[in-house]
């Protein structure tokens, strides 16, 4: 007998064995359409372009045309297997094993779309096929695990250009910790990334006299910034400055360098602005400086604010139906990297809500079937909720 539509292990196995690693679609989305359209989804898939980047593939589906309408996003995209040899089960091959289900994406994040669709088509099919009121609508993109230019932010602009309005969105990110059902990512710390430069004068180590080490520069300014940059808010911890590399680019043990450089990435919350935030650091390291050291910054262009989705009604009933589910309260939390929840919040309320991501870009990625039909049924509930 063949598995129903709606089985999120079948549809997550099957997602599973699309290579769909960034920019490559891999089959993922034409086997969602083909899945969406049988179930009376208005399906369209657009490609995105950008000067420098790579085209990219996405898919939009809506069924009803009423509100309120609720959203459910994520990404079929995915980060390279590395050497496949090192898996115990081929990345790419669905395979089911002692419970769990294994392959790149299991968890970021074929699993969780695989159940935001099962949930939505039961739903659908215990309904005569349509919402009882209201609207679904799915925003699946592919470009998330890489520069995230020609997916969500652009799938969104050409959504609200249709006159699409969205009333609140669930991102299927894996947003648990440890435990299924522990935690809702309700919010998310902006990212800025800068390059500290400081300039010296190239010389001899033999005549200290005819040089200006920059590197003694660098190390002071380094110090400087890395003091706190904040206590904290009510709903974000600290922000957080961290080098990640330190270049000179010499080769040479005998020869003191002219310039020198150090790269950083920042995770800020919502007491500051990347614009309020850059100038932070630029007037710190003029201090430390005292008019000594001759340093410069390089910024780079960021698309990650910080946002929150404070405590409401769509957060408590999110949070009934995962306790519904699972017996556990979930906590909100802002911890964690971006997601394109930093674009969907500029359009409607998003919560995140997915698997436990302990596995997730790790060889022999994979997910407790028992998380797959969960999943699915927190976010049946959540649908049943809404629309009640």
């Amino acid at each position: 007998m063949a598995a129903p539509l709606s089985d999120p292990v079948v549809i997550a196995r099957d997602l599973l064995r699309c290579p769909s690693v960034t920019p490559e679609e891999g089959g993922a989305l034409a086997y969602l359409h083909d899945l969406l359209a049988r179930a009376g989804f208005a399906v369209h898939r657009m490609i995105f372009t950008e000067p420098g980047t790579a085209p990219i593939e996405n898919l939009y589906a809506r069924i009803g045309s009423e509100r309120p309408n609720l959203v459910f996003a994520g990404h079929t995209d995915v980060v390279p297997p590395g050497d496949a040899k090192a898996w115990r089960h081929p990345p790419f091959a669905g395979d089911i094993d002692g419970g769990f289900l294994y392959g790149r994406g299991a968890v970021d994040m074929k699993g969780g779309i695989a159940c935001f669709v099962a949930a939505a088509l039961d739903y659908l099919a215990a309904n005569g096929g349509k919402p009882k009121k209201g609207s679904v609508t799915l925003l699946i993109t592919g470009d998330e695990e890489s520069v995230a230019v020609n997916g969500t932010i652009k799938l969104l602009r050409w959504a609200a250009e249709r006159g699409e309005v969205f009333d609140h969105c669930v991102l299927g990110e894996p947003s648990n910790l440890q435990t299924f059902g522990d935690t809702i990512k309700a919010g998310r710390r902006g990212s800025l990334n800068g390059t500290l430069i400081v300039h010296g004068r190239q010389g001899h180590v033999a005549y200290p006299d005819r040089f200006d080490n920059p590197i003694r520069g660098l190390t002071t300014l380094i110090t400087a910034l890395q003091a706190p940059l904040d206590q904290g808010s009510e709903q974000f911890d600290p922000s957080n400055l961290e080098f990640t590399s330190v270049d000179v680019g010499n080769p040479t043990v005998n020869l003191v360098p002219g310039e020198a450089r150090a790269r950083f990435n920042i995770r800020f919350n919502d007491r500051h602005s990347q614009t309020a935030l850059k100038a932070l650091i630029e007037q710190r390291a003029h201090e430390a400086a005292a008019g000594r050291i001759r340093h410069a910054f390089e910024w780079q262009p960021s698309n990650a604010d910080v946002f929150v989705t404070k405590p409401g009604p769509f957060t408590d009933l999110a949070a009934a139906a995962i306790a519904e589910v699972t017996g556990i309260k979930p906590e909100l939390s802002t911890t964690g990297g971006t997601s394109d929840a930093r674009f969907i919040k500029d359009y409607c309320p998003v919560l995140e809500f997915g698997l436990v991501g302990q596995t997730m870009h790790q060889v022999d990625e994979c997910v407790p079937v028992a998380d797959l039909v969960a999943l699915t049924a927190v976010y049946r509930r959540i649908i049943e909720k809404y629309f009640a």
